[in-house]
């Protein structure tokens, strides 16, 4: 089979749906009913796809598209150029690696779409009125016009059932690769002092992530004398709708020295944050995944983490969860206060999300949408769940 992953997404830094991507093609690689695979992506993510697989392989085909710009015309060109460029390519499936524009019928072959989450659905705010408006409509024609919904996790499809009750018959739960990471290892990070205690918290800045919120927890700790004064937290993540609310907040407490913001991060710089923190923090109201709790679990790093859906899926009873309360920063701060005593914990490993796993998964999906009908398809997957 020859698959199309189309990747093109406005950042130039590496988030949860480029990552997503690159480990979408090295979990298909896996498979040998799998001949091509054509990446698609921006010329103005060259830079960050540019070591995106680790291994020369005849089989990845990387194509870098030049557009005037990253906003419309990006979404035009999903509209009217993909479909064309797919059907050149003699593609039997096309993977979306997010929500786009899509004309229905547009397809010469079979179409399948990642879904992360259904925040604007789920959560408008994360966007503002105009853009959650734009997004949710943008979803929504996505999802009624893919032959398949390719959930990331259980919660993200039961939230395809509650917003999409007809589309839930071709939602299909395949998550997230999760893997040892074998990028060369530093031991030393030049941002962060060696030796300096210091919190690690992945996030974008949006309002499900509360970043905010995990500023204030640092505090609490400071001031609790948990930690020390001069202990850092350092947050991981692209600027987004949040960023001056957090900013905000950081020259508020006083805590400009205290709170180090990056993005961009190489695999092995990532790794490093991981085993050197004390904790990763993650204070999220609402997640599709939590691809950063399993990344802190398979590097044996402590996780303090909101009781959602999506970390109760990943962590099961290895993080250390925090219920919703009306003082959120006091609760972390004790719970916190509870895990710093004790032994870091090992790895935990993930077989179940390989790449070889998950490729299988994808690839069985891609022969029963190749091989069979879409109404085949809806109804054996719908007989199924």
């Amino acid at each position: 089979m020859k698959i199309v992953v189309a990747a093109l997404t406005a950042p130039t830094a590496m988030n949860g749906v480029s990552r997503h991507a690159v480990n979408l093609v090295t979990a298909l690689l896996q498979s040998d009913s799998i001949s091509d695979v054509h990446f698609i992506c921006g010329s103005w993510q060259k830079e960050m796809f540019r070591h995106a697989f680790r291994e020369d392989n005849p089989r990845v085909h990387t194509h870098f598209v030049e557009l005037r710009g990253r906003g419309m015309s990006r979404l035009a060109w999903y509209y009217w150029e993909l479909p064309h460029i797919a059907a050149q390519l003699e593609a039997d499936v096309v993977h979306f690696a997010c929500p786009v524009p899509l004309r229905a019928g547009a397809f010469r072959c079979a179409t399948v779409v990642s879904l992360h989450d259904l925040y604007p659905f789920d959560l408008p705010e994360n966007f503002g009125a105009v853009k959650s408006f734009v997004t949710r409509a943008i979803m929504a024609r996505c999802v009624r016009n893919v032959e398949a919904l390719a959930c990331v996790s259980q919660s993200t499809r039961l939230s395809v059932q509650k917003w999409f009750p007809e589309q839930a018959p071709v939602a299909v739960t395949i998550c997230n690769v999760v893997e040892p990471d074998r990028s060369l290892r530093i031991e030393a990070f030049g941002p962060i002092s060696t030796g300096r205690t210091f919190l690690l918290c992945v996030a974008q800045h949006r309002a499900n992530k509360n970043v905010a919120l995990a500023v204030r927890i640092l505090d609490s700790l400071i001031q609790n004398r948990i930690l020390p004064r001069s202990s850092q937290l350092v947050v991981v993540g692209i600027p987004g709708p949040e960023t001056q609310n957090i900013r905000d907040v950081v020259r508020h407490l006083k805590l400009e020295q205290n709170v180090l913001f990056l993005n961009g991060l190489a695999d092995a710089e990532l790794q490093w944050c991981y085993r050197h923190c004390k904790l990763l923090l993650a204070p999220s109201t609402t997640e599709g995944f939590g691809l950063p709790v399993a990344e802190a679990m398979l590097a044996g790093c402590p996780v303090v983490c909101s009781d959602i859906p999506a970390f109760r899926e990943i962590g099961g009873e290895a993080c250390h969860y925090v219920v919703a309360g009306s003082d959120p920063a006091s609760l972390y701060a004790n719970k916190i206060s509870q895990v710093l005593p004790l032994p870091r914990p090992a790895p935990i490993p993930f077989p179940q999300l390989s790449a070889r796993v998950v490729g299988r998964q994808y690839a069985e999906l891609y022969a029963k949408l190749a091989c069979c009908g879409v109404s085949d398809f809806w109804y054996a997957t719908a007989t199924r769940t």
